[in-house]
């Protein structure tokens, strides 16, 4: 601390003593010093208030129930166990829950990310009189939450039509053709592949907006050398969008792995992606049914285990993440997302 005080003392004997031309490129220096520690602090702030939630779930993973009663212990034990893990992983049926995932979910993803594409450049390159219509459609897919169409689409989803034709067939011949396909991969990858599915309004949106930076030159010479507009999209737009594709990419999976509302209410028990799992793992009922005593949502050993069931949902999305990091980066920057 003396040596601090001192330091302090000898700069401003110094800043008396110097020149002006000198005081000012000392002012300028201090400056920029303080402004480099003042971003230091504000990023580790910010880091800390993002990474705290993944520490605490490390550390509470890895600790056995007695430990959470020790004051010593807060962060790190040196009873280390990797039961809760075992545990977790037997309660979620992780590995079914996993397949599941990816079969519902991120294939869902997958067709989503082309079926925007597709709707998006529509909306972007062409003029036409319900293009107006359609934009205002898109906000709406932005704006009106799931939960506030659930009836009619599961109603729809029960008793599947086709503008009311098989409805109007049951109707004169009572012979009911509609097909009920609620607990089937159709209730995620028709809406993918018609643009309507989880979160389609943002990434339509993404999509138009990196649209219009394209130079129409590109699709000008395309369109001479005898392409029609689908085929100018799939030689010329498409594979010039790497960038935005890899932005929409990690939005659309993160946004369907995270997905818990839609599965639990389109699909059947065994059905049940990891996110559902997860959300199921902190029912006391579920966790009372390892069978050791003092067992529920409310107990100690049970917040590990939900902890450890926690991490490892998100430990795949975050791998997809490091990899993915540095061009997602830069994709996002190139994109420009702007009104």
């Amino acid at each position: 601390m003396t040596n601090i005080i001192t330091n302090i003392k000898d700069f401003f004997l110094r800043f008396k003593n110097a020149s002006s031309e000198t005081r000012y490129k000392m002012v300028l220096k201090g400056t920029s010093v303080m402004t480099s520690l003042f971003r230091y602090v504000v990023l580790i702030a910010i880091g800390y208030i993002v990474l705290y939630p993944l520490f605490y779930m490390i550390s509470s993973s890895i600790r056995t129930g007695e430990s959470f009663y020790d004051p010593s212990i807060v962060w790190i034990t040196s009873d280390v166990t990797m039961e809760n893990f075992q545990i977790a992983y037997k309660l979620m049926h992780y590995t079914e829950a996993l397949l599941n995932t990816v079969v519902y979910e991120l294939i869902a993803a997958f067709i989503q990310i082309i079926s925007c594409a597709f709707v998006a450049y529509g909306l972007a390159r062409f003029e036409f009189k319900e293009k107006k219509i359609l934009t205002m459609f898109m906000f709406l897919l932005i704006l009106v939450p799931s939960q506030m169409m659930i009836i009619p689409i599961v109603t729809t989803y029960s008793k599947l039509d086709v503008l009311g034709v098989l409805g109007l067939i049951d109707t004169l011949t009572g012979i009911d053709l509609r097909v009920n396909i609620l607990g089937s991969v159709l209730t995620f990858y028709l809406p993918a592949l018609f643009g309507v599915g989880i979160r389609a309004g943002i990434i339509i949106y993404i999509y138009v907006q990196f649209f219009k930076g394209l130079p129409k030159e590109l699709e000008e010479a395309s369109w001479i050398d005898g392409a029609g507009p689908l085929k100018t999209f799939l030689r010329i737009a498409l594979p010039s969008s790497g960038v935005v594709i890899m932005t929409v990419t990690v939005f659309s999976v993160i946004w369907h792995w995270n997905d818990f509302y839609l599965s639990s209410m389109y699909l059947h028990a065994e059905q049940w992606p990891l996110a559902v799992r997860l959300g199921e793992l902190a029912n006391d009922d579920v966790l009372k049914t390892v069978g050791i005593p003092e067992y529920g949502a409310n107990f100690p050993q049970s917040i590990a285990i939900v902890m450890a069931g926690c991490l490892m949902f998100v430990v795949p999305v975050l791998i997809m993440y490091m990899i993915l990091q540095k061009n997602f980066v830069k994709s996002i920057d190139r994109v420009g997302i702007t009104g």
